[in-house]
């Protein structure tokens, strides 16, 4: 087992991952939460609106999705068809992975999501959340909008710039271990421009973003929340490919023996309120262990951790969200099974 191959593989995912990551918390607020409060509409629109917010890679789209249902702006069709949108925190990991089919997978969940939320909504007649509002889950901080643009403003403390420089050192160190080659590509290629291309602007967004920004999205979210988080998760995933892959356990031919019964465990583990277990399957997907049906079967009921505010507001709510989820998951692995994917 090579394991330092792995390791320069689990820092570059995370890596990636964690730019992506506050490259998408620095758009949100910069958007000042415009398209969340759009979507306090009925009917198609809002069906369109949450499900796009889902196909945002991470879990803010979700987290914003939960936070206009509970507090009865969106239907539960709509709630529906943003969470089976969503693929969390692995879309960063699958664009990392496979960008190609990641553009086609998302594309197809957004659709579909689309089409069984507005089911939903006819089957139910369009039912909005008779609960007590609850404010969880959503990142964006309304006096963000008085303050305007997350800029850097007022004189620093000392604790928030040893925090910014902690960051843009190891993002720096990050950029360096690109050009050197230690991680990613060998030859320069698109891929190895895009990762600098990217990191470089991850970099910038640091050096320039309030306090405020800093401590409560940068370092309160991404690092604290996310970071290590992904990075265990990441490792673990390699570790027991590489193990897979070295004791020559026959995964890959009895996933092809047994393709309908694998689609179910891929749902079945779907139903997972967490990130990591779904890297598994896009994991097996990008050795090419696992047809596309499966990846996507596990993308519909998955949500990463978008759901977690739901479940800490409702558990019966969360139940029929992931019972439909689950459902149209199913449905939609062997449907694309069928056809030969």
């Amino acid at each position: 087992m090579d394991f330092r191959s792995v390791l320069a593989d689990a820092f570059l995912i995370t890596g990636f991952v964690f730019v992506m990551m506050v490259v998408v918390e620095y758009l949100n607020i910069l958007s000042a939460g415009l398209l969340g409060d759009r979507l306090k509409e009925r009917g198609f629109l809002s069906c369109v609106g949450v499900a796009s917010l889902g196909t945002v890679p991470g879990c803010l789209g979700t987290f914003t999705g939960v936070t206009l249902y509970v507090h009865g702006f969106v239907s539960f069709g709509a709630l529906v068809g943003g969470m089976i949108a969503t693929s969390g925190d692995e879309a960063f990991v699958m664009i990392a992975l496979f960008p190609r089919q990641a553009a086609l997978l998302f594309g197809i969940l957004l659709v579909y999501g689309i089409v069984v939320g507005r089911a939903v909504d006819r089957i139910t007649g369009e039912r909005f959340y008779a609960g007590a509002p609850c404010d969880a889950g959503l990142s964006f901080h309304r006096g963000e909008r008085i303050h305007g643009l997350p800029f850097r403003g007022g004189k620093p403390r000392m604790r928030d710039v040893f925090t910014r420089c902690s960051i843009a050192l190891g993002l720096a160190l990050f950029l360096l271990a690109v050009v050197m080659g230690l991680i990613g590509p060998p030859v320069w290629n698109w891929i190895r421009v895009s990762l600098l291309v990217v990191t470089a602007v991850g970099l910038w967004i640091v050096c320039t973003v309030s306090d405020h920004f800093l401590k409560d999205h940068l370092y309160g979210h991404v690092v604290r929340d996310h970071l290590l988080r992904i990075f265990l998760w990441v490792l673990g995933i390699l570790l027991a490919m590489e193990f897979v892959e070295a004791a020559n356990l026959p995964l890959e031919p009895l996933v092809r023996e047994h393709p309908v019964w694998a689609l179910f465990v891929a749902a079945l583990v779907g139903i997972i309120p967490e990130s990591g277990p779904h890297l598994l399957f896009v994991s097996l997907f990008a050795e090419g262990w696992i047809p596309f049906s499966i990846l996507a079967a596990s993308s519909v009921v998955q949500d990463g951790h978008g759901a977690l505010p739901l479940l800490a507001e409702s558990r019966k709510e969360f139940l029929k969200v992931k019972a439909v989820n689950l459902a149209a998951g199913i449905l939609l692995g062997l449907g694309i099974m069928a056809v030969g994917y």
